[in-house]
């Protein structure tokens, strides 16, 4: 990831900001031009509470490039209360744990590949993983 476009979705990132439809009231994320619920413009920005349920669930042994010292790791769904899924990493629990309708919240943490290197530039990503609610 170019370290421009990091910067630019920071705010998603660490905060777990979508948009909320000024016409029908639905809460979007990630953020959209168009509402999926209306074909409105979806504009305002909303502020996710970070606490939901988790929807589906599985453990990837198989990691994509740049992930592979992560794995086993287990990957989510999470049903938000505000009602959007999310996909996210679950830290702070064990493989094979995990349960669905499980209660979790968002937590900032870094994620690898932990640099960014571009032009002699370096940069640490960090973004939004669920861990159990505690």
């Amino acid at each position: 990831m170019e370290i421009a476009r990091h910067w630019r979705l920071q705010h998603a990132r660490y905060g777990l900001i979508g948009e909320e439809c000024g016409r029908c009231e639905e809460k979007i994320f990630p953020p959209r031009d168009v509402c999926p619920n209306c074909g409105e413009q979806a504009k305002t920005p909303y502020r996710f509470s970070g606490k939901g349920n988790v929807y589906s669930y599985t453990t990837v042994y198989d990691a994509p490039e740049d992930f592979e010292g992560l794995a086993p790791y287990t990957a989510a769904l999470i049903r938000s209360e505000e009602g959007p899924l999310v996909t996210a990493q679950l830290t702070d629990i064990d493989n094979g744990k995990a349960q669905i309708g499980m209660p979790v919240e968002m937590v900032t943490r870094r994620l690898d590949k932990p640099l960014i290197e571009r032009n002699d530039r370096r940069i640490i990503v960090y973004g939004y993983k669920f861990r159990p609610l505690m």
